[in-house]
């Protein structure tokens, strides 16, 4: 419920201020190699959709894979070996702000997940996302991530 309120406020505060954020998003591998991906879905906004774990960062603090790990360690609690790769940058303007939008892959240690109260699901998927339930809803950050992951090369958009 906090989080809803908490999704609410930052929306009209975007609105108003019209900042610019930077943000992650992670493309969690489980094992180098493996044909499996971590998605989730929050507990917060669209909570049907199935997404990238992540969240925002201050670029004077930390860099693009740093605040990656970090979101993904704090929302998940997964494991994750020490090599992250930016895969895409995105400049958005949706929701009244401006944003710079990273998309990094990470490799899993573990398949065990420890999701918080930001996520209200998480589930290893394949690739071509054929075993997640029903007819699901997912961001468009997935289908990127995961075509850029294929393709095996950095993109900037």
């Amino acid at each position: 419920m906090a989080f809803r309120v908490l999704y609410r406020l930052r929306k009209v505060y975007w609105l108003i201020a019209r900042p610019t954020t930077h943000g992650v998003k992670a493309l969690i591998i489980r094992s180098v190699g493996s044909e499996r991906v971590l998605l989730v879905r929050h507990s917060y906004g669209d909570q049907s959709l199935w997404s990238l774990p992540g969240g925002g960062y201050r670029p004077a603090r930390e860099n693009p894979e740093q605040a990656a790990r970090r979101e993904c360690i704090e929302e998940l609690g997964v494991e994750l070996e020490p090599f992250a790769l930016v895969l895409e940058e995105h400049l958005t303007t949706n929701g009244g702000k401006q944003g710079h939008l990273k998309i990094v892959r990470l490799h899993a240690i573990s398949d065990e997940v420890a999701p918080n109260g930001e996520i209200s699901e998480a589930r290893w998927t394949a690739v071509d996302l054929s075993d997640l339930p029903g007819n699901p809803a997912v961001s468009k950050w997935v289908h990127s991530a995961l075509k850029a992951h294929a393709q095996g090369q950095y993109r900037s958009t």
